[in-house]
């Protein structure tokens, strides 16, 4: 299914749902974040997704995880929890999701980046290479506050 980010944009059309989803931030011994390249619009991400039925929250953060790169992970903490009402993701389905994502910090079990059907690419990027890569705004704030270690989460 194919997703369209729409970002402080005024002709954006207006949410029908909001889903409780995830991101994860996991760095590996070299310090470099574990990114995906998204197979539905092409950007590079942190691996995650929505919670599931029966499932702790942070479980769907282990699962997305494994799920979308192969790599095992063991939640460690809370990056931030992200609600911008100006962000919404539109589907060709017709659903048009309001943001709501916790973003976990995350440590580095075990595992070698796999690709899914969700993700065209997994790689360990390192802090310097981002700038190169396509990566949505709200995306590169969570990997922006993952790399700062806040002593609090952000919420916003």
């Amino acid at each position: 299914m194919a997703r369209i980010e729409h970002f402080n944009n005024p002709n954006a059309p207006k949410p029908n749902s909001i889903v409780v989803a995830v991101t994860v931030f996991v760095q590996d011994e070299q310090g470099r974040v574990l990114l995906i390249q998204r197979t539905d619009n092409g950007l590079w991400a942190l691996p995650g997704g929505a919670q599931d039925f029966g499932e702790h929250i942070a479980e769907t953060a282990v699962r997305e995880t494994r799920e979308e790169t192969g790599i095992e992970v063991q939640v460690t903490g809370v990056v931030g929890i992200y609600t911008n009402p100006n962000h919404v993701v539109e589907y060709s389905d017709g659903e048009v999701r309001q943001q709501f994502s916790i973003c976990f910090r995350s440590q580095y079990v075990g595992g070698a980046p796999t690709t899914s059907n969700e993700s065209s690419a997994v790689r360990w990027v390192e802090w310097e290479a981002l700038d190169r890569l396509s990566i949505h705004p709200s995306m590169r704030l969570r990997i922006d506050h993952g790399f700062e270690r806040r002593s609090e989460p952000y919420i916003g």
